[in-house]
Formats: structure tokens, sequence, C-alpha cells
């Protein structure tokens, strides 16, 4: 059994964040396990920072951390 490490945390356990639209500075609330979102007022997609260098995207335990279920959740939305 696998426990986990703490990068894998927002993941494991997401919680709401606030982001801004870097095109017209709406902010936005993002989850800490999606990878995007679209904002409402102008449509652009809005990256979440942290995501893109997630342990998800390198540890050979990944899957079996986080379960297969968010793990491919995660890529597909990349």
């Amino acid at each position: 059994m696998i426990i986990g490490c703490p990068g894998a945390k927002g993941i494991k356990q997401p919680e709401p964040k606030v982001v801004k639209c870097m095109c017209c500075e709406t902010e936005l609330e993002i989850w800490t396990d999606e990878i995007k979102t679209t904002c409402l007022n102008c449509k652009t997609e809005v990256f979440y920072p942290q995501n893109n260098s997630s342990c998800l995207n390198w540890c050979r335990y990944a899957k079996d951390c986080v379960g297969v279920e968010k793990y491919q959740k995660y890529f597909s939305e990349r």
C-alpha cells in the first residue's frame, strides 16, 4: 500500500484556489486537482500554475498514489 507523498495532497484532497485570468484579470475559482478552467468573462483557458510541475508528471508511483481515476482525469485535461 502506498501512503503517498506531500506533493500529491492537492490532488488527493483537492481544495479551491483563486487565480486571475491573464487576459481580463477576472478572479476565478479552480480546484487544486484541476489543470485548467475557462474564464467566465472572456472565455480564455486559465491554467493552475502548480500543476505544470506536478509529481504526476514524473513519479513512477503516481497512478498508485492518487488512484487511477484521478490520474487519468489529470492527463485527460491537458
